[in-house]
C-alpha cells in the first residue's frame, strides 16, 4: 500500500521522525544525519532492493530526526546577560507583531537591533536580530492612549528587566517558557511606566516582512471595527473571533461555554471557516459569469490574503494550504486524492516549521481532516439509511468527535455528552446563516450603514437564540465529564484500534458489495471454502474484538488508577497563598485544603485598569490542575479561614467539579467574595459543615483526620462574624498509614499556646459526631501531655515570625515541614527566624517558593518525595 502511495510514505515517516527527535533528542550531528539518510534514500531509488518502501520509511524518519535536531539546535539564544535577571537592561529595536493593550498592561514582541547589559563582564550590543517578549506595566490612562497608538514596525527603546520567562511551577501545567520557547523566545523585558520608554514610527524607506503585516494589522483592524459597530458589545467579540481571527476580546465566560460543548472551532478560524469561505466565493465568482477556470485561479489566489487577514494561525495555514493545492489540482485536473492533498500541505508545513508539531491547533485541525476522509465513508456504512440526506452530516460529526476526543481530554480534560447533539445542531446554522451573513454585512458596511445593519440584525437575533441555547445546555453538569489526561501510549493505542475498526467496517462493506455481482472462478472449492471461513472470522471476532478492545481503553482512561494502593499529599504551588490536594487511593477519596487566590489593588476612578480576562488562581491554573490529575468530584473542601489567598481560587472550583462537602471553621467573614462562595455552594448542593475540634472523618480504612481547632463554641452558638480569621484557622492531624501530618491554616503563636496549654492540662476531647478524636498523645518529661512526633509540618502562615514557635516545634519534633509562600512576595515570607528555629529541630524544609509544587506519595507506611525544581541557594 505505501509503494503505491508514496506521499502517506513521506508523511507518516516526516512525523515518526520528528516525535522520536522530540521525545528522544540525540547528541549526533544532526545536519550529517539528514544528509545521510537523504543519500542513502537517493541509493534506495537507485538499486530498489527488496523491502525497498520499508527502508525508505526509516530513513525518511532518520532525515526527519536530523531536520527537527538541527531545527532544534538552531534555536538558541544570542544574548548572555550575567544571571538569569539583569534589572537595567536596554533594548534598541523594532515592534514586530501586532500591539496588545490590555487595561495597564501593553504587551508584543521586539527585534532586537541592540540590546546592551550594562553589568561587569559583559558585552555590549548582543542579540542582533532576536526576538524578546516585552511587557508594559501602564502608570495611568494616559499612557494607555499613547500605547494604544503603537504599531508592528515601530522603532522603540526601552530600558527593563531582562529576565527568563518562567517555567511551569506546577507538575503538569502550563509551561509559559516552552510556549514562547517555541517561538524562538528566551527572554523577557518588563517594564514599569513609559517614562523610559521611546516609540516612534518606523522611517520612511524602512521596509522588510512587518511592512506587508503592518498593512494586513490596518485591515484586520478596521475589519474587527466595523464588526464593533455593526454587533452589541456581548457579541462583537465573537465574530470578530469567527470572521476576523481577533480573539483577544472575546468574552471569557462566552468561550468557556462553547469550549465545554466543544463547539471552540466555530470561533476559531479553521478548516470549516475556509470551506465556507472558497464555497461562497466559488458561488459568487459563478454567478458574475466566470468560466470554471477563472474561478478556481481567482480562488486560488485570493487564499493567501485570506490567510494572513485571518490571523495566519497553524489551522487556518492547514486548511488554507489544503484548499490551494485542491484548487490547483482542480484546475490541472490532477491529484483529487484528499489524503494526498491534506498529507501534502501538513509536510509542507513541518518542513517550513517543525515545532507545529507540537500546536495543539495544528494537531486537532489535522487529526480531524484525516480522519473525515478516512472514516466518513465506513460511518456511512454503519448508519442506517432511513437518515437520508442527514446520514452525511451525522457521520462528519460522529466521526469529528471520535478523533478529536483524545486530544480533546489530554489538553483540556473535559468532554460534554452533549458535544455531539450541539455540533450537529448549532454547527450548520453558523456555517450557512452566521458567518456568511456576518461577513456580508462586514463588507457591506464600508459602502452602505443602513443596509450592513439590517443584516446585522437579523445575525444578532439568531446569535442572541443560539448563545441562549449554549448558556442553557453548558449549565448541565450532569452531561460534563472530566478525564486525566492520558499517557501517549494510550493516545497511540486509541488511534491505532479506531483505524482497525475503520479497516474491518470498510472490509466489510467491500465485500457485502462483491456479495452481489458475479465474482470470477480464481480458487478452487476448497480454497474458496477456506478464504469465506476467515471472512466469516473477521465479521464474527475481530469486529467485536476491537470494538470491545476500544471499551476497555475508554474506562481505563476515566479511571486510571483502579487497584493502586497509596496515599497523595500535593502541595501545589498557588504563588503567595495555599493550596492542598490530598488523594487517598484506591478508596478514590479527594480532599482540596484551601484554594490560594488572586488579590485585586484595584482603586476607585481607575477602570481604565480592568482587564478583560485577569488572572485568576482558581481558574487559570487550580482548576487546571485538578482536572489534569482526574479529579471528578471533590469530597472534603476544607476552607481554613477565609483570607483572600486561602479561599479566592475556590470559586472557580465550585462551578467547575462537584463537591460534595464544604467544611470550614463556623465563622463568616463579611467579604462579597465569601458570601458568593457559600452561595454558589448552596445553589450547587454542596453541604456548608463546621468543624470544631473532636471531629473525627476517616477518608478509608487508613486514612483519618481528626481536627484540633477551632474550639467548641458550646450548643446553640450559631455562626460567628470574625474578621481576624487566622485565629480561627482549622487545624487538623491527619493520619495515613501509618505517618502523621499536621496542617495549620494561619493560626498564630497566641493560638499554638492556646493548643498545647490545652493538650498540657490533659483537658478532655470532645466527642464529635463521627466518633472520638482519636488524637494520640505521649508523656511528656513533665508529666504533662504532648502530641507525638509528626512526619510532616505544614508550616502555618507561609513561614511568617509570628508563627511556628519553638514551643510548637518541640512539641510536635516534625522531620519534615512545607512552606507555602510566593517567589519574592512583598511579606518577607518565610521569615528568616523561622527557618532557624526549623533547623535547629533538624526539620527538612520544602519550599514552594524555591521548589515549586511539593509531591509526596505515601506507600506501606513509607513517604516518598519529588518536587518541581530542585532547591537553588
Amino acid at each position: 500500500m505505501l509503494q503505491g502511495r508514496p506521499v502517506v510514505l513521506l508523511a507518516l515517516s516526516w512525523t515518526a521522525g520528528y516525535a522520536l527527535a522530540l521525545g528522544w533528542p540525540q547528541p549526533w550531528h544532526n545536519a550529517l544525519l539528514a544528509v545521510g539518510a537523504g543519500l542513502l534514500l537517493c541509493l534506495i531509488r537507485l538499486l530498489k532492493p527488496p523491502g525497498a518502501a520499508g527502508l525508505a520509511g526509516l530513513f525518511l524518519a532518520a532525515a526527519a530526526m536530523g531536520w527537527y535536531g538541527e531545527y532544534d539546535h538552531r534555536n538558541v539564544s544570542r544574548i548572555i546577560p550575567a544571571g538569569m535577571e539583569e534589572p537595567a537592561a536596554v533594548l534598541q529595536g523594532r515592534i514586530v507583531t501586532s500591539v496588545t493593550v490590555d487595561g495597564d498592561r501593553v504587551s508584543f514582541q521586539a527585534e532586537a537591533g541592540e540590546l546592551s547589559v550594562p553589568q561587569p563582564g559583559s558585552s555590549e550590543g548582543q542579540g542582533r536580530g532576536e526576538r524578546v517578549q516585552v511587557s508594559i506595566r501602564l502608570a495611568s490612562e494616559a499612557e494607555q492612549a499613547a500605547a494604544l497608538k503603537w504599531e508592528r514596525g515601530d522603532r522603540i527603546g526601552l530600558k527593563g528587566k531582562l529576565a527568563a520567562p518562567s517555567a511551569a511551577r506546577n507538575f503538569g501545567a502550563f509551561d509559559y517558557s516552552q510556549y514562547l520557547y517555541y517561538q524562538g523566545i528566551h527572554w523577557q523585558l518588563t517594564a514599569k511606566g513609559l517614562g523610559e520608554v521611546q516609540v516612534r514610527p518606523p522611517e520612511r524607506g524602512d521596509w522588510g516582512i512587518w511592512l506587508p503585516l503592518r498593512w494586513n494589522d490596518k485591515v484586520r483592524e478596521a475589519l474587527g471595527g466595523q464588526v464593533d459597530r455593526l454587533f452589541p458589545p456581548e457579541q462583537s467579540g465573537f465574530m470578530q473571533g469567527m470572521l476576523v481571527g481577533l480573539t483577544e476580546t472575546i468574552d471569557p465566560e462566552l468561550f468557556s461555554r462553547f469550549s465545554q460543548l466543544g463547539l471552540t472551532h466555530i470561533i476559531a478560524i479553521s478548516g470549516l471557516n475556509v470551506a465556507i469561505f472558497v464555497g461562497c466565493l466559488v458561488w459568487v465568482l459563478q454567478r458574475f459569469g466566470l468560466t470554471r477556470e477563472a474561478t478556481l485561479l481567482t480562488a486560488l489566489y485570493l487564499m493567501p490574503l485570506y490567510i494572513a487577514v485571518t490571523g495566519a494561525s497553524p489551522s487556518v495555514v492547514r486548511a488554507g494550504l489544503m484548499a490551494m493545492i485542491a484548487l490547483y489540482a482542480a484546475y490541472r485536473h490532477r491529484l483529487k486524492d484528499g489524503l494526498h492533498i491534506a498529507l501534502l500541505a501538513g509536510v509542507g508545513m513541518l518542513l517550513w516549521n517543525p515545532y507545529y508539531l507540537t500546536d495543539v491547533s495544528f494537531q486537532l485541525s489535522y487529526l480531524v481532516t484525516l480522519g473525515l476522509i478516512l472514516g466518513v465513508p465506513a460511518m456511512n456504512a454503519v448508519l442506517p439509511d432511513r437518515l437520508g440526506k442527514g446520514k452525511d452530516a451525522v457521520s462528519i460529526a460522529l466521526v469529528a468527535q471520535l478523533m478529536s476526543f483524545p486530544l480533546t481530554v489530554y489538553y483540556f480534560n473535559g468532554f460534554s455528552l452533549l458535544s455531539l447533539p450541539a455540533n450537529f445542531v448549532m454547527v450548520p446554522v453558523f456555517s450557512t446563516f452566521v458567518m456568511p451573513a456576518g461577513t456580508v454585512a462586514m463588507l457591506l458596511g464600508f459602502a452602505s450603514s443602513t443596509g450592513a445593519g439590517w443584516i446585522a440584525w437579523l445575525v444578532t437575533q439568531v446569535n442572541a437564540f443560539l448563545f441562549a441555547a449554549v448558556e442553557w445546555s453548558s449549565a448541565w453538569s450532569l452531561f460534563r465529564t472530566i478525564w486525566r489526561s492520558p499517557s501517549l501510549l494510550w493516545i497511540g493505542a486509541y488511534y491505532a484500534v479506531l483505524l482497525l475498526l475503520i479497516a474491518l467496517i470498510r472490509e466489510r462493506s467491500r465485500r457485502e458489495a462483491e456479495a452481489g455481482q458475479v465474482q470470477p472462478m480464481l480458487f478452487t472449492s476448497g480454497e474458496e471454502e477456506r478464504r469465506l471461513r476467515r471472512q466469516r472470522l473477521k465479521v464474527r471476532f475481530m469486529l467485536p474484538g476491537a470494538l470491545a478492545v476500544w471499551a476497555v481503553l475508554l474506562l481505563y482512561a476515566y479511571h486510571p488508577e483502579r487497584g493502586v494502593q497509596e496515599g497523595r499529599v500535593q502541595f501545589l504551588d498557588v504563588g503567595q497563598g495555599d493550596s492542598i490536594l490530598i488523594q487517598v487511593l484506591p478508596e478514590g477519596r479527594n480532599v482540596l485544603v484551601d484554594g490560594g487566590g488572586t488579590v485585586a489593588f484595584g482603586r476607585e476612578g481607575e477602570a481604565w485598569r480592568v482587564r478583560r480576562d485577569p488572572y485568576e488562581v482558581g481558574r487559570k491554573l487550580l482548576v487546571p490542575l485538578l482536572k489534569k490529575r482526574g479529579v471528578q468530584q471533590i469530597d472534603e473542601l476544607i476552607v481554613t479561614h477565609q483570607d483572600a489567598d486561602h479561599y479566592g481560587g475556590l470559586q472557580a472550583v465550585l462551578e467547575e467539579i462537584p463537591v460534595r462537602r464544604l467544611l470550614f471553621n463556623g465563622t463568616v467573614k463579611g467579604e462579597a467574595g465569601v458570601e458568593k462562595l457559600f452561595r454558589t455552594a448552596l445553589e450547587r448542593g454542596t453541604r456548608l459543615v463546621p468543624v470544631r475540634d473532636g471531629d473525627r472523618l476517616a477518608l478509608g480504612k487508613d486514612t483519618v483526620l481528626h481536627f484540633l481547632h477551632p474550639a467548641d463554641p458550646g450548643q446553640h452558638a450559631g455562626l460567628v462574624w470574625e474578621e481576624d480569621q487566622n485565629p480561627q484557622s482549622v487545624v487538623f492531624l491527619m493520619e495515613m498509614q501509618g505517618t502523621r501530618w499536621l496542617f495549620t491554616g494561619d493560626i498564630g503563636q497566641e493560638t499554638e499556646r492556646l493548643l498545647l496549654g490545652r493538650w498540657a492540662a490533659g483537658e478532655p476531647e470532645r466527642e464529635g459526631e463521627d466518633g472520638g478524636s482519636g488524637l494520640r498523645l505521649s508523656a511528656g518529661a513533665d508529666g504533662g501531655l504532648r502530641p507525638a512526633p509528626l512526619d510532616v509540618l505544614k508550616v502555618a502562615h507561609h513561614g511568617s515570625k509570628s508563627s511556628t514557635s519553638e514551643a510548637w516545634l518541640d512539641a510536635w519534633r516534625p522531620k519534615q515541614a512545607v512552606i507555602s509562600a510566593g517567589v519574592n512576595n512583598l511579606y518577607g515570607h518565610p521569615s528568616p527566624a523561622v527557618l532557624d528555629r526549623l533547623g535547629a529541630q533538624g526539620t527538612a524544609v520544602y519550599r514552594t517558593d524555591r521548589q515549586g509544587e511539593i509531591q509526596m506519595v505515601v506507600r506501606s507506611g513509607r513517604i516518598s518525595l519529588r518536587t518541581r525544581f530542585p532547591e537553588v541557594e
